[in-house]
């Protein structure tokens, strides 16, 4: 398992976002050497763990809870089939493209150890918006993107700050004791509400927004 590239992105004026500045750093590319990772702060406030990396819009990205995105390069290759055109590292707004990690098949709370030191925790999964349907410029990409089987990629915390670069091994270094994964989050945030309740079994770990879903829809819904 290994770390294909670490990618930043700058803010840039756009038509496709709904932030309030007008901006958005979803155009990530792959940079040189290393690269510190390092928790950003409390959502809302805190932006990008990555050095470098723009996040523009708050509300919904960034923050401890978000602070890298990882998706999986055997995923990207199943898109560039898909679409018919080249994808290179970072084409989906990621901040690290992986080679052999099943990130989609990770549990939320999975921790994953990247190089000598940094440790990074799986809090959910991308829900695609319109910024990134317009970066993609492809014609229904937000239903595409959520009913895919590629997967929707992984949100992350820091647990141990330091030092990433291309290359990097990664190891699984903890799997907490449930079965949820983040296609299951993914599933039950989007297509499959119902299944929003069994997973508060990793409630502890999961990211602020999908927490907050998931107990409101539980609350309202589930029986007592």
């Amino acid at each position: 398992m290994t770390l294909l590239s670490v990618n930043v992105g700058r803010a840039r004026a756009v038509e496709y976002t709904d932030a309030a500045s007008g901006m958005t750093g979803i155009d990530k590319r792959p940079v040189e050497g290393p690269v510190r990772i390092e928790a950003p702060g409390a959502p809302g406030v805190g932006g990008s763990g990555v050095a470098g990396d723009a996040v523009c819009d708050l509300r919904f990205h960034g923050g401890d809870d978000r602070a890298a995105y990882a998706f999986a390069r055997e995923d990207m290759d199943l898109w560039e089939r898909e679409l018919g055109r080249e994808l290179a590292n970072g084409s989906f707004g990621e901040n690290l493209t992986t080679r052999g990690l099943d990130v989609n098949g990770a549990l939320i709370g999975e921790r994953w150890r990247i190089g000598e030191e940094v440790v990074l925790e799986v809090t959910g999964g991308r829900i695609p918006c319109r910024t990134f349907a317009g970066f993609v410029e492809e014609k229904g990409w937000v239903k595409r993107f959520t009913q895919s089987e590629a997967g929707p990629g992984a949100l992350l915390r820091v647990v141990v700050p330091g030092e990433v670069r291309a290359g990097d091994p990664i190891t699984v270094v903890h799997r907490p004791d449930h079965d949820v994964t983040v296609a299951v989050l993914h599933r039950a945030a989007t297509t499959e509400r119902a299944l929003l309740p069994s997973t508060l079994a990793a409630a502890e770990w999961m990211e602020s927004g999908l927490l907050a879903l998931a107990r409101q829809y539980t609350e309202k819904y589930a029986k007592s």
